[in-house]
């Protein structure tokens, strides 16, 4: 009888938030840097904000899946649920740049920088529960 597969230890919240933390940091931050020198370059907030963050969201897979959440699924099944949870990170993302910048006024800088925050936290849960859910020895999924 072969012997089952057993998945690899799940990681702890903490570590798993320190390690978002991180990745996130590390991705954000190179990416504002680069959002706020092509806005000043001329290119418009969301039209800069789009191509980014889709730039963003397919490093971010290998390093999500990889260091913060120690996912073991493979196919295709993993990759729409990244993509889903994306799609809606980037609808928040744009309706904020839209409230915030085109209907209050805020600078651009200012509200892309809290999008970046707002995005991240609505991402976490989303992968932690959604994405790249724990599995158990028996199959089933876990929190």
């Amino acid at each position: 009888m072969p012997e089952a597969t057993m998945p690899a230890p799940r990681r702890s919240l903490a570590a798993q938030l320190l390690s978002y933390a991180i990745v996130g940091l590390a991705s954000n931050l190179a990416g504002y840097l680069v959002y706020l020198l092509i806005t000043h370059l001329g290119l418009g907030p969301k039209i800069t904000m789009t191509v980014l963050y889709a730039v963003g969201a397919g490093i971010g897979f290998w390093g999500n899946r990889n260091l913060t959440f120690a996912h073991q699924e493979s196919g295709l099944a993993v990759g729409v649920r990244y993509l889903l949870a994306h799609g809606c990170g980037y609808l928040i993302n744009f309706a904020l740049l839209y409230l915030l910048v085109d209907r209050w006024g805020w600078a651009h800088q200012i509200a892309q920088g809290l999008a970046i925050f707002v995005v991240a936290g609505f991402l976490f849960v989303s992968f932690k529960f959604f994405v790249f859910p724990g599995v158990n020895r028996s199959g089933a999924q876990t929190p």
